[in-house]
């Protein structure tokens, strides 16, 4: 961010005198990472949740980053690309997380990602409390997580026959780890149903719930 007003500029300094840390709240750019886990760039999680997604940023102020993790050679993580993401991890105020479901998880190179980047002594450690009992310390807390996950089955079955076991795996057996446990990693994780099977009508819909929450995420 530039400040051309000097005035502006000489109230922003007696800020940093006042509260330093005040100052970054204020001139700091929010710093967005979407992360798209789809191999198929003309699926609706490529071309349609997260086209939407970075599209909604550009029109913003804020910055953007993106990791494909299926156009960058992320099928045997080396040191370097492992590096790399964790440091985009670091940098970002706001991760989003798109993938479809396949097999009851996300797609392997999403799970890869998990596997390889939120590593014990980067995102959390275990605490122990006994010799025999410990709690995960979560390290990313200051995260604001937003994730959208595409069936193509239908909900009923999922969220009953299966207890929604996906998305409780995902955010009490990967997130409450990484991000400590809060409500809004619960609600901020969204699934669309029978995405290949549903009208264009219904798409649209899951569209527009997407477009709404990063409005909402970008103050618009």
């Amino acid at each position: 961010m530039i400040i051309k007003d000097y005035k502006i500029f000489d109230y922003y300094l007696i800020l940093y005198f006042l509260n330093p840390f005040y100052l970054r709240i204020v001139i700091c750019d929010m710093n967005n990472l979407v992360i798209i886990g789809h191999p198929d760039k003309k699926s609706f999680c490529y071309n349609g949740i997260f086209k939407t997604i970075i599209n909604e940023i550009k029109n913003s102020d804020e910055n953007l980053e993106i990791i494909d993790l299926y156009n960058e050679p992320f099928s045997e993580p080396k040191k370097k690309i492992v590096e790399k993401y964790q440091s985009l991890v670091k940098w970002s105020n706001r991760i989003y997380f798109i993938s479809p479901v396949w097999w009851f998880r996300l797609t392997p190179r999403m799970e890869m990602f998990f596997d390889f980047i939120f590593t014990p002594g980067f995102a959390f450690d275990f605490v122990n409390i006994t010799k025999i009992y410990a709690y995960p310390k979560s390290y990313l807390k200051d995260k604001k997580i937003r994730t959208y996950m595409t069936h193509g089955a239908p909900a009923l079955p999922v969220m009953t026959l299966y207890l929604n076991s996906i998305k409780l795996r995902l955010v009490m057996g990967v997130y409450s780890f990484v991000f400590g446990w809060k409500p809004s990693l619960w609600f901020k994780t969204k699934q669309f149903w029978s995405v290949p099977f549903t009208t264009d009508k219904k798409r649209l819909k899951y569209l527009n719930i997407v477009k709404k929450d990063i409005r909402k995420d970008l103050k618009i």
